[in-house]
């Protein structure tokens, strides 16, 4: 057995085992879900990079989680610009979401599990 596997191995029967990472969306890291056992709530960590709101001075998450409240849940800035938040949501649902930059400009995330198309020209991004 090489190094690298000795330590897969170790980590594998470590105590954190409880948390089984479903699914990186993407390179980025823009999304991020993991199950928290033996709960059925799933922690999403969200992260929405300077790039996609540049200059921002705030971003909210709006979505079916917090039946499209503009306030209620908001991003923390990051020192490198990027603003994120981690939520525990229940598993095996859907969700619906947006970011709300400076409460007047919306952006998708482009690394979601499916886009929702909408009246608009524009789209939800959703989680799975």
């Amino acid at each position: 057995m090489g190094k690298k596997e000795s330590k897969a191995s170790a980590r594998a029967s470590s105590p954190r085992q409880n948390i089984n990472k479903t699914s990186i969306i993407s390179e980025g890291k823009s999304m991020n879900k993991q199950n928290v056992s033996p709960k059925s709530v799933c922690k999403v960590i969200f992260r929405l990079p300077k790039e996609a709101a540049p200059g921002a001075k705030s971003v909210s998450i709006v979505g079916d989680f917090n039946k499209w409240n503009i306030t209620e849940t908001k991003m923390k800035r990051l020192k490198n610009g990027d603003f994120t938040l981690t939520l525990e949501l229940p598993c095996d649902r859907e969700y619906s979401f947006r970011y709300l930059i400076d409460t007047n400009q919306w952006e998708k995330n482009w690394f979601a599990d499916k886009h929702i198309p909408l009246e608009t020209e524009e789209n939800n991004s959703a989680i799975i």
